[in-house]
């Protein structure tokens, strides 16, 4: 962006440290450059997080610019959380600090609170009201996460009527393909309630090709266009999964009961059959109405025993026959996929426990993904890609996944980072799908495979929703989208429906769709709080489980840079912590590289994959925040 004049005019969003300062941040009409400018505290004070404002931008000696004169132009915002405060017989609210750095009066008219409490409170032309108290005993730290993002935790009346009604509608075959004698089974993990995926394999005939057939609950049939529910599913646009809790998109009456793929139990799917020849190319993909019976559900520790080492749990004795059969398709699929590269998404991931009793956090387990996530993930892929090819080649409006290629400056940091860590990437300027598989591989199983793998997902950066056809660079697929988890996404969702809408007859869909591009725009805000949600969870959750280890070292490696210090993650877990610039030894003050690579000092340099001892030297769970100290 420009910076050669100053002052200048600009609208943008706030962004609000809990520090008790500001960004406004800008993004250049039709570019990808974005402008930082520094808020100071009294100009913050009437403004919170996620205000649309406008105001003047100026550019410092040093090229670093601040903002002045703003003037709130929008507040997407409706709600917020905070502590009540009583000062001089009024009541305030301390805002969440992630959200606004000034105390705000609460409405004369709240009796109902008193100091201490943790309240919600609804945002009118700049004044609080209170809309619930948050009750004795609940976790206020999840409260204030629900609130940050502005995600919903409760459905209408109405709502909860269409999905009443919905589950008075029976799972009869009528005219859908009766696949209830076929072996079908489901595969998650055992806490799962919304099972909205199911596999079955017809066996390779004369040609050598075999049948994956995967059928997804076919939510649109019951969840109906311009009813309450759907409005509420739309809005809420994907459930969100915080340790000890879970917003569903969809009532659980619906999303853990009659839609859900339960063992037993006839349900209707959308059913997409693929033909793959013994090069594990698919070779044909039909798509067609269904009703299923699952014949067991299993989990993938079960599911992972047998494809290792061909042990047979009870509950998968009912499709003891067509388990090879499984183990086949994902050989094939793996053989094709990685011969086009890319990566393999599934990840290790930690996860709290609580205590049953108490509901109290006890502990945080690392998790690693197993062959039988492995073979999930690209029986699920493959359906994706077939339903993607299906819709387009057919002109169908699509909600695809589109991954853009990382460019020169991001592959260089990663190169940098592998290399700090001990690894040659080699990348070049240009990263290719076949060049990441092979670093894929190399780091496989490594020490620093944890600590790779975030710097290596924040490299390729994110992926998004849009209704333009376009490749998804990290499965290395010419085309994507999402098909298999109607239940709890509605991208999902809405690709069934175009799906459904054809099946029946229906021709006169257009090519790009603005009204599909423009809910594409909406999946994509909600999955960015929905994503911001579950990382804030975690952050109080890792914070509130190390402020027991107080005092307790461990070996870590440094991930990020930032201008106040780095970021380093945990050895053997996905926890990290900040040490402070101010703390670290080697003569200071220490200022980041050009690229935010290396924290420079006047007699030392830290760099993002440095291996570095550190001992936990606090917590604050409020803010999610973990301090560390470097133990020489």
């Amino acid at each position: 962006m420009d910076t050669s004049v100053s002052p200048r005019a600009v609208t943008g969003r706030i962004d609000v440290h809990p520090r008790g300062f500001g960004f406004l941040t800008v993004q250049a009409p039709g570019t990808q450059e974005v402008l930082s400018a520094f808020i100071p505290p009294p100009d913050l004070n009437p403004l919170l997080a996620g205000d649309i404002v406008t105001g003047t931008v100026t550019a410092g000696a040093d090229g670093r610019w601040t903002a002045s004169g703003l003037t709130l132009v929008e507040r997407p915002r409706t709600r917020v959380y905070g502590e009540v405060v009583a000062r001089k017989g009024l009541f305030y609210l301390r805002i969440d600090r992630e959200v606004g750095n000034a105390d705000w009066v609460l409405d004369p008219g709240t009796t109902r609170v008193q100091h201490g409490d943790a309240v919600v409170a609804s945002i009118t032309d700049g004044k609080l009201s209170l809309l619930y108290r948050i009750e004795p005993g609940e976790d206020r730290s999840l409260e204030r996460i629900i609130a940050r993002h502005a995600l919903s935790k409760d459905f209408s009346p109405e709502s909860l009527e269409d999905a009443r009604v919905a589950r008075e509608v029976p799972h009869e075959v009528g005219a859908r393909r009766d696949l209830r004698d076929v072996p079908t089974v489901t595969v998650d993990a055992p806490s799962t309630r919304d099972i909205d995926d199911a596999i079955s394999v017809l066996p390779a005939g004369p040609d050598g090709a075999l049948r994956l057939l995967v059928s997804i609950a076919d939510v649109s049939e019951l969840v109906k266009e311009g009813t309450a529910l759907d409005s509420q599913a739309r809005e809420r646009a994907t459930s969100v999964y915080m340790a000890g809790r879970v917003l569903p998109m969809l009532p659980e009456s619906l999303s853990s009961d009659w839609l859900s793929l339960v063992p037993g139990k006839e349900r209707r799917c959308l059913t997409v059959e693929l033909r793959i020849d013994p090069q594990g190319r698919v070779t044909a993909a039909d798509v067609y109405e269904s009703v299923i019976r699952s014949w067991a559900r299993l989990n993938y520790e079960e599911v992972a025993a047998f494809l290792d080492r061909g042990e047979v749990s009870a509950p998968m004795e009912p499709v003891r026959d067509v388990m090879p059969w499984f183990r086949l398709a994902a050989a094939r699929l793996a053989v094709a996929r990685g011969a086009r590269g890319g990566m393999e998404f599934a990840r290790d991931e930690a996860r709290f426990t609580f205590d049953a009793a108490t509901g109290e956090l006890s502990g945080l387990v690392n998790e690693q993904p197993t062959s039988a996530h492995g073979m999930i993930e690209r029986f699920m892929v493959a359906a994706n890609e077939a339903i993607a090819m299906w819709m387009l080649v057919r002109g169908l409006p699509g909600v695809f996944r589109v991954h853009e290629q990382p460019d020169p400056l991001r592959v260089a940091d990663l190169n940098a980072f592998a290399e700090h860590s001990g690894f040659a990437a080699g990348f070049g300027r240009e990263l290719t799908p076949l060049a990441l598989t092979a670093f894929d591989r190399q780091i496989a199983g490594a020490a620093a495979e944890p600590a790779l793998r975030s710097v290596l997902r924040r490299s390729l950066g994110p992926s998004r929703y849009t209704v333009k056809p376009g490749p998804h660079f990290g499965l290395a697929a010419p085309l994507y989208l999402h098909f298999t988890s109607p239940i709890r996404r509605y991208a999902d969702l809405a690709v069934h429906r175009t799906l459904k809408g054809y099946l029946h007859g229906r021709r006169d869909y257009l090519d790009e769709d603005p009204a599909m591009e423009a809910l594409a725009v909406h999946i994509n805000a909600r999955a960015r709080a929905a994503n911001r949600a579950e990382a804030d969870r975690h952050h109080v959750l890792e914070a509130r489980w190390l402020a027991g280890h107080v005092g307790r070292e461990f070996s870590a490696r440094i991930v990020r840079v930032r201008p106040f210090g780095l970021v380093a993650q945990l050895d053997g877990m996905l926890v990290e912590g900040m040490l402070p610039a101010e703390g670290l030894p080697g003569g200071g003050p220490f200022r980041p590289d050009a690229r935010e690579l290396s924290l420079v000092g006047k007699e030392r340099t830290f760099t993002v994959g440095m291996p570095v001892k550190v001992k936990v030297a606090a917590t604050d769970e409020q803010l999610g925040r973990v301090e560390l100290s470097l133990v020489e």
